[in-house]
């Protein structure tokens, strides 16, 4: 049962957080044409589906944590400090995006759009890049942790 549930965890991290991980890495550039060029239909276009993208992952993304604590329940591994890092990591990593991320596109798309008036503070496209990067680099660090399992009986 161990290996079934740590191979659907293991799925669903490449399958949720991987899309996520590009959309919101393509979502400041693609912000960049759009500001640049009223007529950039495209762009929001393009905003509005890298968007969607990263809700909708972020969504099914839930399920990683979920399956990897059970997992690690299986192994008997949730008092390790490798895996109680993870889950700090995690945690964090899910905060940037539910808490800043998320909102810094939704804002973007309707700055963009002009579904409503102009916002008091302007967009600042630079800063979605910084909070998406701060983003990757804590998964990346997870899935290296993961990897490696610093301290794990197991070794590598």
């Amino acid at each position: 049962m161990n290996k079934f549930l740590l191979s659907l965890h293991v799925l669903a991290a490449i399958i949720a957080i991987g899309p996520v991980t590009v959309a919101a890495s393509m979502f400041p550039a693609t912000l960049r044409r759009a500001l640049g060029d009223a007529d950039a239909v495209d762009a929001r276009i393009t905003l509005r589906t890298l968007h969607r993208i990263c809700r909708v992952y972020a969504g099914i993304g839930i399920s990683v944590p979920v399956l990897g604590f059970a997992t690690a329940s299986g192994l008997g591994v949730l008092g390790d400090a490798w895996l109680i890092t993870s889950i700090v990591l995690t945690g964090l990593a899910a905060c940037v995006l539910a808490l800043l991320i998320l909102p810094g596109q939704d804002r973007a798309l309707t700055e963009v759009t002009g579904s409503r008036g102009p916002s008091t503070t302007p967009l600042r496209p630079g800063r979605l890049a910084m909070l998406t990067g701060i983003f990757n680099l804590l998964w990346a660090t997870v899935t290296v942790l993961m990897i490696i399992r610093p301290g794990s009986t197991t070794g590598v």
